[in-house]
């Protein structure tokens, strides 16, 4: 059966499946089943489709954060700026998208910045180096570029919390970080940061011995022991009651130095100078980091966004890729996915434009590990590519951006190669077509002015 017009509400499909998940017991299977009947008897076909394919978690369609709440202001007739600013006090979509549809513009007021309340990290653009940094920004503020795990720690007179990129609470995890705050001036604060293993002589261990401190079971003292982590702080999202989002990144600094130890801030160093700031960076290499970060000075928090106010510049060029399918391989690589399909985020669409395709760089270990994940993620094959559900991000070094007309971003990576996956990251977090296409243009203006 199948509604012959559309009458179907978001609402109503909600209600039922809502209804659906709380279903328990003996007959539980036989109730879902006619709900589900039920549900899709008053669904036209292409709506059938949608929900089945909702239903199975196989949409494909697209549709991220950004996407979502441009439909949420859409639907309710509320300007996009301001959901888009709800959802990032809120941390996420379900709750602005059910104030702004029922109580519009007067619901979306009580979204405000608050402790114990994490909200998405502001994200930064990729720079060819610190040259093309200071054309884009002027003086800025550059910092060393950690390669550890972001971290979010929120402090109310004594208690702490920790929360990572992805919002989950750690606190157990890193007590080192609850003691490092032990020493904050402000009784109310919530602070963006970096959290790293370092050894004995301040260079960091590998990222993964980190990310060991975040796995599901941990033996947190034996890890502490091994790999003690040190964490610095960059930015102040609010400072005793006051939202500083707004406010201009020089105000944010004064008030991070205000009531942190020097001991746990990020080393910084303002300039407009590309001599200071290339002994920075190369100051930052040689301490085993990964470079520097250039923040515009004027720059306000844009939390859960790319913002153009911050810029990243690594030794390597890489780019934070999403896989979004996959090659069977030959040969010593049979029975593995190994030909990994890369994309950039378009923020336009929500989906993903490909870049090329790359088996390189992968270990025995690595191969293994991405054909059990991927299979996870499978959505349809097409002869020996599997597609997949674009989640997994991998770091993606390669050696230039060039013109190509065979994707359809119109960009490929020559010499890509596969450094690492980044399980800390979702898709969205994934570089953005805008992003590549900004580093083929600077790369392309460096060649045509010729060696400096």
């Amino acid at each position: 059966k199948r509604a012959s017009s559309p009458r179907l509400t978001l609402a109503q499909v909600d209600e039922a499946l809502a209804s659906i998940s709380q279903i328990k017991g003996e007959g539980s299977a036989a109730e879902r089943q006619r709900l589900l009947a039920e549900l899709f008897a008053r669904a036209t076909a292409p709506e059938q489709d949608f929900l089945a394919r909702l239903l199975l978690g196989e949409l494909r369609q697209g549709a991220l954060e950004g996407i979502m709440l441009d439909a949420i202001a859409k639907a309710a007739n509320l300007p996009p700026g301001r959901v888009r600013a709800a959802a990032m006090r809120a941390g996420g979509l379900a709750a602005v998208a059910k104030a702004a549809l029922t109580e519009g513009e007067k619901g979306l007021a009580r979204f405000a910045l608050r402790v114990f309340q994490p909200v998405q990290p502001m994200l930064a653009q990729p720079a060819e180096d610190v040259a093309d940094a200071l054309e884009r920004l002027g003086t800025a503020a550059f910092e060393w570029k950690l390669d550890g795990a972001r971290v979010q720690a929120h402090k109310s007179g004594g208690e702490i919390r920790v929360y990572t990129r992805s919002l989950n609470e750690v606190t157990a995890a890193v007590p080192e970080i609850v003691a490092a705050l032990g020493d904050c001036a402000a009784r109310e604060v919530i602070l963006d940061g970096e959290t790293i293993a370092l050894k004995p002589d301040g260079t960091p261990y590998p990222f993964q011995e980190t990310m060991r401190r975040f796995g599901r079971k941990l033996d947190v003292e034996a890890l502490r022991a091994t790999f003690p982590l040190s964490v610095f702080f960059f930015d102040c999202l609010l400072a005793d009651g006051r939202d500083l989002t707004a406010r201009p990144a020089r105000e944010r600094l004064d008030a991070l130095a205000g009531f942190l130890p020097a001991k746990i801030l990020i080393p910084r160093l303002v300039t407009g100078d590309k001599e200071a700031a290339q002994v920075f960076y190369d100051d930052a290499l040689a301490r085993g980091h990964e470079g520097v970060m250039a923040k515009a000075l004027d720059a306000p928090y844009e939390a859960g966004s790319r913002g153009a106010g911050w810029l990243k510049i690594k030794k390597a060029h890489t780019l934070d890729l999403a896989v979004i399918a996959a090659e069977w391989g030959s040969g010593r690589r049979n029975g593995w996915l190994s030909n990994l399909h890369l994309g950039a985020l378009d923020p336009a669409t929500g989906g993903f434009v490909m870049l090329g395709k790359t088996f390189k760089g992968m270990t025995d270990k690595m191969l293994a590990w991405q054909t059990q994940r991927l299979l996870e993620l499978e959505t349809s094959r097409e002869g020996h590519v599997v597609h997949v559900r674009p989640a997994l991000v991998a770091e993606v070094a390669f050696n230039e951006i060039q013109a190509s007309p065979t994707y359809p971003g119109g960009f490929a990576l020559r010499f890509a190669r596969v450094k690492r996956y980044r399980e800390d990251k979702s898709a969205k977090d994934a570089d953005t077509i805008e992003s590549v296409r900004a580093l083929y243009e600077g790369q392309r203006h460096r060649k045509a002015a010729g060696p400096a």
